[in-house]
């Protein structure tokens, strides 16, 4: 297992280059909610993950009740993936609608960005999120399930999904993550270099 981070505005500036002397390997900030809006320091934290040497990636706080692809294409746009960097959905809200909705949102968030850039993204939930029935259908996605309180890589794991990839097990004063894999596995997750042959 690797250890990680993930950031927001929430938690103000970052010292990037203190965090690159813990145990942490990988580092998300959150990038975009609904279709228009940015995480005002997602620039800067992007810049500074690279240059810190993490593997990085970045996370889209999903509203189901707008247009999933358009979300897609504002996170995308929002971030140029490069060769290596991950991708993630924030997925909590329900926005009032029913589950069968709201997965359906879930499926063609990931489905639109796998189709423009070649990777799975994550799928960032918590239990009784899940137990509702809103994931329905994305197993297919890597599970970042925030279950903090239990032991470090014993997580609980809801249905659809039959095991995970990412466990967030704290939250104060940064999200603490753990990857169930090495180093090598999670770069295998991030987006290809479309210009290898």
């Amino acid at each position: 297992m690797i250890h990680g981070i993930d950031v927001s505005d929430w938690q103000g500036p970052v010292d990037w280059s203190a965090q690159a002397e813990t145990d942490a390997v990988f580092a998300f900030a959150r990038a975009t909610e609904s279709d228009r809006l940015a995480d005002s320091r997602f620039a800067e934290n992007w810049a500074a993950m690279g240059r810190a040497g993490f593997v990085r990636g970045a996370y889209h706080v999903a509203r189901p009740l707008g247009d999933a692809r358009a979300q897609a294409r504002h996170f995308l746009e929002t971030v140029r993936l490069a060769p290596g960097d991950l991708a993630a959905l924030e997925f909590k809200a329900t926005d009032g609608l029913p589950a069968a909705e709201v997965a359906e949102f879930g499926r063609r968030w990931c489905a639109e960005v796998t189709r423009r850039c070649g990777l799975l993204p994550f799928v960032w939930t918590h239990l009784h999120f899940a137990a509702e029935g809103n994931c329905e259908g994305l197993a297919d996605y890597p599970l970042w399930i925030a279950d903090p309180g239990r032991p470090i890589g014993q997580p609980r794991v809801p249905a659809p999904w039959s095991g995970w990839a990412i466990q967030q097990y704290a939250a104060s004063p940064l999200d603490l993550d753990v990857f169930a894999g090495t180093v090598a596995e999670l770069l295998a997750l991030g987006a290809p270099d479309r210009r290898a042959k």
